[in-house]
């Protein structure tokens, strides 16, 4: 059969349309060698390739040849069927990125929220198991201070007078630090401490307020709350645990474009993992 430009695959039922050159990615496989007639394995049934092998799978495989990445889901958890697949198909490079079965499986990533509440004022720290996380949470919290006249905690505005930006304390790259409220300065005047977390554009110097903020925040970024926790009674000490999945950044092949490359591929890594 001549190669077309357009193939029509059906694997134990389910069917797949692709191009020829996605199937042609690994010169040496079973797959690319099928569209030459040189593999009895898959049969031409109404201009179709039909293969008694698992379609589910294959949708995986097909993956990887249009994008040369490992990327699965969460909850996957057949990797020994999947190399097993890979095996037959002739896509060896495949099959030894699946054998790195630990660094494609999802990691549970811990974040620990404490406040403490204190007069006018509330401080927080952020803890976080991937340093990744705390790096896009320091990017989305902008913390503001000034100097407000007859200012107060209740007062959940700032007033027109000019706000300058502060940094976020950073005692490690696994935590943050920073503070809001009010505190008494010279004379009549406070100092006051605003938090803004995006997309939110308010700034809110109630620590309730922006402890409801950031919760919010976290629960829409994935995270479960998984316990809440009295830390210090005295020193009004709160704790909020969470977790979630963490999908790796997956594996890549690079292949060698050379006309006499044989379809041998080098494995590597796609990206350094921020967090471990």
């Amino acid at each position: 059969m001549s190669n077309p430009e357009v193939v029509i695959l059906s694997v134990g039922g389910v069917r797949f349309v692709t191009r020829a050159s996605t199937l042609q990615q690994f010169p040496e496989s079973r797959l690319a060698r099928m569209l030459n007639d040189d593999d009895q394995e898959f049969k031409v049934v109404n201009g179709e390739f039909f293969v008694d092998r698992d379609g589910t799978l294959f949708s995986y495989i097909m993956d990887f040849l249009r994008t040369l990445q490992v990327s699965l889901p969460t909850d996957f958890s057949d990797y020994q069927r999947l190399k097993r697949e890979a095996e037959f198909y002739g896509l060896y490079p495949l099959a030894e990125l699946l054998s790195q079965e630990h660094l494609l499986k999802p990691r549970l990533e811990i974040l620990e929220v404490r406040i403490s509440l204190q007069d006018m004022q509330a401080f927080f720290r952020i803890f976080g198991s991937c340093s990744a996380t705390i790096e896009t949470l320091a990017e989305q919290i902008t913390l503001f201070t000034g100097q407000q006249s007859g200012q107060s905690w209740n007062c959940p505005f700032p007033s027109q007078k000019p706000l300058f930006p502060l940094p976020l304390e950073r005692p490690s790259h696994h935590d943050m630090v920073f503070q809001c409220g009010t505190d008494y300065s010279a004379g009549n005047q406070f100092v006051a401490r605003y938090v803004s977390i995006k997309p939110d554009n308010r700034k809110l110097i109630n620590g309730t307020n922006v402890l409801g903020l950031l919760l919010d925040t976290l629960l829409k970024d994935g995270f479960r709350l998984v316990s809440t926790r009295t830390v210090s009674s005295e020193e009004k000490v709160e704790c909020y645990s969470f977790e979630r999945l963490r999908r790796p950044p997956g594996l890549t092949v690079t292949v060698s474009q050379s006309p006499r490359s044989s379809g041998a591929a080098q494995a590597k890594r796609s990206q350094a993992q921020k967090g471990k």
